[in-house]
C-alpha cells in the first residue's frame, strides 16, 4: 500500500524536473537572442568605424544620431534579456536541486 504513493510522488517529481528543464531551455533561447541583440549594434558600429574614411561625420550626422540611438536601445534590450535569462536559469537550477534533494529517484538521473 505504501508503494503506490511513492510511485505517484516520484512521477510528480520527474514531471516537475521535466517542466523546469523545459523552462530552462526557453531561458537559454532568450539568452541566445539577447547575445545576438548585443552583438548586432557592435557589428554595425565597427562597420561604421572601418568605413569612416569614406564619409564626413558632419555630413551624415543626421543619420548617425538615430542609428546610434537605435543601437543603444538594442544593446540595452539585449543586455536586459541576457541578465534576466541568467537570473531565471539560476532559479531553475536551484529548484531542480531542491527536488533532487527531496527525491532520490530524480537524483539518479541528474548530475
Amino acid at each position: 500500500m505504501t508503494e503506490e504513493p511513492l510511485k505517484v510522488s516520484s512521477a510528480l517529481a520527474i514531471n516537475e524536473v521535466q517542466l523546469l528543464l523545459a523552462e530552462k531551455r526557453t531561458a537559454l533561447a532568450v539568452l541566445r537572442t539577447g547575445i545576438a541583440l548585443v552583438a548586432l549594434p557592435m557589428s554595425i558600429m565597427s562597420f561604421l568605424i572601418a568605413t569612416s574614411r569614406y564619409y564626413e561625420v558632419i555630413q551624415v550626422l543626421h543619420l548617425l544620431i538615430p542609428l546610434g540611438l537605435i543601437c543603444l536601445a538594442l544593446f540595452g534590450f539585449g543586455g536586459y534579456l541576457v541578465f534576466s535569462a541568467l537570473k531565471r536559469m539560476r532559479r531553475h537550477d536551484r529548484l531542480i536541486h531542491e527536488i533532487k534533494s527531496r527525491h532520490s529517484i530524480v537524483a539518479k538521473f541528474l548530475d
